[in-house]
């Protein structure tokens, strides 16, 4: 055997599965000459029980072998490939070609007797029974060997010899949130601000914050991810719109942490901003948001203000220029006065031991998922290291990757041990680029790197939204919910915000730097919102199990440069409810066009045959239709842009 999948590139750390998911394993099985084989998968759970499942031939000619098994049980499961010469398939297949032909009769079902002799279940002594009697048909005495019953016998156990098995190969399943989830990123200080006549605000705390919660939750997510939450530096502060010059009451980016606290110490990452609370306020806020089903992700940015303490306590953990001052980041053209980054080359191990510590502390806080930013501009081993250890102690805790960088690391850090990675999805628009994107995410790098498809960020508002109107938004949000088991929104979202700073990618009057008050009743009494589309969204999510998937993604045709087809679909043996799920997405990525075009669709991937004939229902619309293969759509940008169609196989002839 070769070539077993899941695995990693390299096979440096093992793949990952998550509780649900519906896994292919594969392998590539092959022998000299003609005979034919028996492949199957031998599993071991993390409780010690073996399961083996019959492994099928996937394309013929390949050598190529899958079974596919749903994982209910978080731990590490241990799986191997066992392969034989198969006899009694070996032997059908070459006796049903000789009795065609009529070539060698008695030999052949002497021989396929021979294999049953000893066998004493019913089914097997009645088919050696049959092929030792010549006075039947020969076609008859080949049913007998083709019957049901000796199938499933020997099937459980098989007649075979030469038998190999392969290496043991590890799969840690984890718990579902690491792969599914919808979330909502929001500014605890802005939810509850209030501007002053003067001009200055009260900002917002985890009290005001938590009324927003309830809405939140009934929109259907199911994670609320914070930005940092801990005291911001005064030196070098940022002022409105990222500029060098902020004002008294500005009250600067949450991720240069460190800062004055009340009794006027600074506080770093362990502290809580003051202005928004005290612990026990946090821990109301965070039981607050668990009453409603909901889990608080909270961010883990590894940088400092110059006012943390760890530039007076170590300052052996920064990069110190030739001047005798402390380097801050950059990214040119882009300046970061008011942040300064650990130089992980320095003292490694103190960092290692506080870094550990901040995580057993906001686990102890209730905190279970945790957003990391920019986690490309630290050490890789850094990061094995520290995953692995919260995993021993904590498995049930998630690390969402802000892996904004070149593919090599990106995937490097999912390999080694992210449970969610951002992607390139926000800068991925065209057909033929989402057509490439979902595909690669469906691909062999399911195996270890799961997308979270965030449709906007406080730094990115992409050209495709400022310029989009409220159909991209809906194009966006439909796709991500659809794409990937895993998506999210940023807050404000749903008022379509989509005015950006001159000359780059990021919203004017940028949250980071500002608080900024948002009425959402307003907008709803308005109906100038998209909440209720993402409310639909979510409900279509949580209603049909394909879309808990990643791997079953396939990308289909349309005759329309704009039109992007795409379906996802799960047996009935692995949805739980003993029926198929199966939904087809037709977006038209115009945002400013009307489509109309024929859509092509390989039922085979539905599991449908290739001429069938079957109802479909718009999830979005409630509209009805019959499809088959081929099927003519119109979707207006400015009404409905895409089609999420159900297909109703109880009416499937």
């Amino acid at each position: 055997m070769r070539h077993l999948t899941p695995a990693q590139p390299e096979d440096r750390w093992p793949a990952k599965s998550f509780r649900g998911e519906v896994v292919p394993f594969e392998a590539t099985a092959f022998r000299e000459g003609h005979g034919e084989l028996g492949v199957e998968l031998v599993l071991v759970d993390p409780e010690g029980r073996q399961h083996t499942h019959r492994m099928r031939s996937v394309a013929p000619g390949t050598d190529r072998w899958r079974a596919e098994v749903r994982l209910d049980a978080e731990g590490t499961w241990l799986w191997r490939v066992k392969a034989w010469t198969d006899d009694w398939a070996t032997w059908l297949h070459n006796a049903e070609i000789k009795v065609a032909a009529g070539q060698d009769l008695e030999l052949v079902f002497a021989m396929g007797a021979e294999l049953l002799a000893g066998r004493t279940a019913k089914a097997c002594v009645e088919a050696r029974t049959a092929l030792l009697d010549s006075t039947r048909a020969p076609e008859e005495r080949l049913a007998a060997a083709r019957d049901a019953r000796l199938t499933r016998l020997i099937r459980t156990r098989p007649i075979a010899w030469l038998s190999s098995i392969s290496e043991q190969r590890s799969l840690r399943v984890e718990r579902a949130r690491a792969a599914v989830g919808s979330w909502y990123e929001f500014f605890p200080r802005s939810e509850g601000a209030k501007r002053r006549t003067d001009g200055s605000w009260t900002s917002g705390t985890f009290r005001t914050a938590a009324a927003r919660l309830p809405a939140v939750a009934a929109m259907g997510f199911d994670v609320v991810y914070l930005p940092p939450i801990h005291p911001i530096g005064v030196s070098h502060r940022k002022g409105p719109n990222n500029s060098t010059s902020a004002g008294p009451n500005d009250p600067g980016s949450p991720w240069a942490i460190g800062g004055p606290l009340a009794d006027g110490t600074l506080g770093g990452h362990d502290a809580i901003h003051p202005d928004l609370g005290t612990e026990k306020d946090f821990a109301a806020f965070v039981a607050a948001a668990a009453k409603l089903g909901l889990e608080i992700a909270l961010d883990l940015a590894l940088q400092c203000s110059p006012d943390h303490p760890w530039v007076t306590e170590h300052p052996d953990w920064f990069t110190t220029r030739p001047d005798g001052s402390i380097a801050y980041a950059e990214n040119p053209p882009k300046k970061y006065q008011d942040i300064y980054p650990i130089n992980f080359d320095n003292d490694p191990e103190g960092i290692r031991a506080e870094v550990l510590r901040l995580v057993e502390l906001w686990i102890s806080r209730g905190i279970k998922i945790f957003r990391v930013d920019n986690p490309h501009t630290k050490p890789l081993d850094f990061w094995e290291w520290l995953l692995g250890e919260v995993a021993r102690e904590h498995p049930e805790v998630v690390f969402l990757a802000e892996a904004f960088t070149r593919p090599a690391i990106l995937h490097s850090l999912a390999g080694a041990g992210f449970h969610q990675s951002y992607t390139y999805f926000t800068w991925r628009n065209t057909k033929a680029e989402l057509e490439e994107f979902l595909s690669q995410l469906a691909g062999r790098s399911a195996d270890y790197l799961r997308p979270n498809l965030f449709v906007n960020t406080p730094d990115i508002l992409t050209e495709y939204l400022q310029f989009g109107g409220p159909a991209a938004y809906q194009v966006r949000a439909a796709i991500a919910a659809t794409g990937a088991p895993t998506w999210g929104v940023y807050s404000g979202y749903e008022l379509f915000e989509d005015v950006a700073r001159p000359g780059s990618e990021e919203n004017i009057d940028n949250e980071k730097y500002e608080y900024k008050a948002r009425d959402w009743a307003r907008a709803a009494s308005t109906g100038k919102t998209l909440a209720p589309y993402l409310t639909r969204l979510n409900e279509i999510r949580a209603a049909h199990p394909a879309l808990r998937q990643l791997r079953n993604l396939r990308i289909h045709w349309s005759d329309d440069e704009a039109v992007l087809v795409y379906t996802k679909h799960l047996a009935a043996e692995f949805t739980g409810e003993k029926k198929p799920d199966g939904l087809i997405i037709v977006a038209n990525v115009d945002p400013h066009s009307v489509r109309e075009t024929t859509v092509h669709l390989d039922l085979r991937e539905l599991g449908l045959a290739p001429d069938a004939r079957f109802e479909v229902r718009d999830l979005i619309s409630g509209d009805r239709w019959e499809w088959g293969a081929d099927n003519y759509v119109r979707l207006d940008a400015f009404t409905q842009p895409v089609h999420i169609l159900a297909i109703d196989y109880s009416k499937v002839p």
